[in-house]
């Protein structure tokens, strides 16, 4: 009885240590932020661990020598360089609670093991119009006889 007791104590030990490390990652992970500005200077985005953007400052100039066409592009590259960036940061933040032979970046985009044939999107099924049919279908007809409905 003694043993049993002693391990479930050894169990909910390594249980409350599990819980501690991963309170401090998900805490260290919250202060994980990347600034990027532009390189004209016009835009500077700051995203969180996740890649939201959590601040956007646009230069003055900016809606007056940029397209708002060009303006979202330098706004979208920009995020996507901040991206990158927090990425690299939350990875090397949660590996050294991950199994050895894990890949953070890919547990961060939500891909963890998957391989490429897992990730790729199912196909769309094969709606076919002329397997429509407007027939009435009615349980009353004898012998299981449709009649044709016209639209």
């Amino acid at each position: 009885m003694a043993d049993h007791r002693a391990q479930v104590e050894d169990l909910l030990a390594g249980y409350r240590r599990s819980r501690e490390q991963l309170g401090a990652v998900q805490r260290s992970l919250a202060t994980v932020r990347e600034t990027v500005t532009s390189d004209d200077g016009r835009v500077a985005v700051t995203v969180s661990a996740s890649g939201t953007l959590v601040d956007l400052a646009i230069d003055d100039d900016a809606y007056r020598a940029l397209r708002p066409a060009d303006l979202a592009a330098l706004i979208v590259r920009t995020t996507a360089e901040a991206a990158a960036r927090v990425n690299r940061q939350a990875s090397e933040v949660l590996a050294p609670v991950l199994p050895a032979d894990s890949d953070p970046a890919a547990l961060l985009r939500g891909t963890a093991d998957l391989s490429d044939e897992e990730l790729a999107p199912e196909p769309e099924p094969d709606d076919d119009p002329q397997d429509e049919t407007f027939e009435d279908k009615s349980w009353m007809q004898s012998g299981g006889t449709r009649h044709a409905r016209r639209i």
